[in-house]
């Protein structure tokens, strides 16, 4: 599942267009900003963008039941030589 991408324009007075609105992005970053604090504690410019994925993962799937079986799905699995 990937969330659409949207805007709205404050400007206007226009806060929900459809499902997007401003709770999205603030929901998202609530997720990720209770993941750094409550699991990572820190965090590496280098590697923010692995970070993010991992918290886009997870707002994306946050209401899927199997969760554990579509990560699992989406990994690249290497064999050992």
């Amino acid at each position: 599942m990937v969330t659409p991408h949207g805007h709205v324009k404050h400007s206007a007075v226009q806060y929900v267009v459809g499902t997007i609105h401003r709770n999205t992005i603030e929901g998202f970053w609530s997720l990720f900003k209770r993941s750094i604090v409550g699991s990572f504690h820190k965090v590496s410019a280098k590697h923010l963008p692995l970070y993010v994925a991992e918290a886009q993962f997870r707002y994306n799937n946050r209401l899927n039941p199997d969760i554990f079986g579509e990560a699992i799905r989406g990994a690249k699995c290497r064999a050992v030589v």
